[in-house]
């Protein structure tokens, strides 16, 4: 049973993923066509629309995370955890929906997304925009992979403070019984008075393995999705 220990918390995000992701690139498309009728430049209503999307994906995926979370902290063996569900009924009974239930840590969520995505679709599409696009199919579709590999990988340095912060709101206190990591820029002036500068970003190499990679998948996926359907539909 120990290998099954590693996929904890793995069905909210499974749940979560396709409604996040659909929230994620509706409302950027949505915030973009908004701010087309305000004076911003281009560049920066892509990043605006970022920073937009982003906090609205936080509002959807937060309750999802924290139950991720807490299920993730258990130290049963996976065939004893409760059920997602469970958990979710547990969490909600004990602290509620509020801030102390299933939206704790929103802050710091709101902040992690927030942040990654403005830096995301704005240095994606802004870059995309001002290197010279390639004849060659196969290199063009390199030079947009480069471009997604290094947004996701800027996206996830700048906000990992807000991620460790959203982890020590949601995840197990250090003294039972006790709160200690309450807010999220006071969880991070705790984390770095305490342990220093380079604790807020712990967990830094795996998120940019993950968000690298993935942010380039992602955004290229999107890409050539959004023009198939433009053209044939």
């Amino acid at each position: 049973m120990l290998p099954m220990s590693f996929y904890k918390g793995i069905l909210p995000p499974i749940l979560a993923e396709t409604p996040k992701r659909a929230v994620k690139f509706f409302t950027f498309e949505q915030y973009k066509k908004l701010l087309g009728f305000t004076p911003v430049s281009a560049g920066m209503a892509y990043t605006l629309a970022g920073l937009g999307c982003g906090l609205t994906e936080a509002v959807v995926i937060n309750p999802f995370e924290v139950v991720k979370v807490h299920l993730q902290a258990q130290r049963t063996a996976f065939g004893l955890q409760p059920s997602t569900f469970s958990c979710a009924k547990e969490i909600v009974r004990t602290s509620g929906i509020g801030f102390s239930g299933l939206n704790r840590g929103l802050t710091a969520t709101l902040g992690r997304h927030g942040v990654f995505n403005m830096i995301y679709f704005g240095f994606y599409h802004n870059i995309k925009n001002l290197a010279p696009s390639v004849q060659n199919p196969q290199l063009e579709f390199l030079r947009k992979v480069l471009i997604g590999f290094t947004a996701g990988t800027l996206g996830s340095c700048i906000n990992i403070p807000f991620d460790v912060a959203k982890s020590r709101i949601q995840g197990p206190q250090p003294v039972p019984g006790q709160i200690k990591y309450r807010t999220c820029f006071a969880t991070i002036g705790t984390v770095y008075r305490e342990e220093g500068y380079f604790a807020l970003y712990k967990g830094l190499l795996p998120k940019i393995m993950r968000l690298g990679p993935g942010g380039a998948v992602m955004l290229l996926v999107y890409e050539y999705a959004f023009a198939w359907l433009q053209a044939n539909w």
